[in-house]
C-alpha cells in the first residue's frame, strides 16, 4: 500500500448534508481516511495502489462534493 495525502478546497460551507455526503465517499475502497480541517479543506488520504487523484476527485464529484484543485499536503 502506497498512501498518499491530498488537500481539496470545498466549494461551499460545512453543513449537516456535506458532512453525510463526505461519509459516503470516506466508504470508498482505496480512500482511507478524510479529514475536514477548519480552513474548509478536506484532507483525503487513499490508496495509491488502488486510486489515483483522478478517481478520487471523481469520487468526489460523484458524491456531490464540489472541490477546487487539488495540491499535495
Amino acid at each position: 500500500m502506497t498512501k498518499v495525502q491530498r488537500h481539496f478546497q470545498l466549494q461551499r460551507p460545512i453543513d449537516e448534508p456535506l458532512m453525510e455526503q463526505i461519509g459516503r465517499v470516506n466508504a470508498v475502497y482505496g480512500i482511507e481516511r478524510i479529514k475536514v480541517e477548519p480552513s474548509g479543506k478536506l484532507l483525503v488520504e487513499y490508496d495509491a495502489t488502488r486510486l489515483n487523484v483522478a478517481q478520487v476527485e471523481a469520487e468526489l464529484e460523484r458524491a456531490g462534493i464540489a472541490v477546487a484543485e487539488s495540491a499535495t499536503a
